[in-house]
């Protein structure tokens, strides 16, 4: 048994994609997810137990949260597909064994704005631009910030 994982405190990741890509993990039941490839070294860092927020482009808001339950496995077979027309490409090759803590349908999606404006994570952006917080596909967030959304998003569930 590896006790470092067992004694050590979840990390908080918000993982950025397009509503396409969430669909794909909602349809896989939130069992699994998938991080692109140029996040390898961040992928290393997770572990089970860390927690996954999903935010969604387009809809520029909190989709739900889960729960990671194994290590990064490596998987080239397409399952995840960018929308971007130059990354068709992309395998998303680190995935995850996941479990959904709580899910929200697109109609009570959580919207980021007010919420950015009170992340730490967030806040090294000026106000008025603050989705660049949100590009890119991974992003490690302070408690706090977990904290805050995850409240906000056990609200919406209600």
């Amino acid at each position: 048994m590896n006790e470092t994982a067992s004694t050590t405190e979840p990390q908080y990741w918000m993982i950025v994609g397009s509503p396409e890509i969430l669909a794909t993990t909602r349809k896989l039941g939130f069992k699994k997810h998938g991080i692109k490839a140029r996040h390898r070294k961040k992928a290393a860092e997770m572990r089970p137990g860390d927690r996954f927020i999903f935010y969604v482009t387009g809809a520029k808001a909190f989709a739900g949260i889960v729960r990671v339950t194994s290590t990064v496995q490596e998987s080239h077979e397409l399952i995840w597909q960018s929308c971007d027309a130059d990354k068709s490409a992309e395998d998303y090759p680190f995935r995850f064994d996941i479990e959904p803590e709580i899910i929200l349908t697109p109609e009570h999606y959580v919207d980021a704005e007010p919420l950015a404006r009170q992340m730490i994570y967030a806040s090294k952006w000026p106000a008025a631009n603050w989705t660049l917080a949100f590009q890119g596909n991974v992003h490690r967030i302070p408690e706090h910030d977990y904290t805050l959304i995850r409240s906000a998003v056990e609200a919406a569930h209600r």
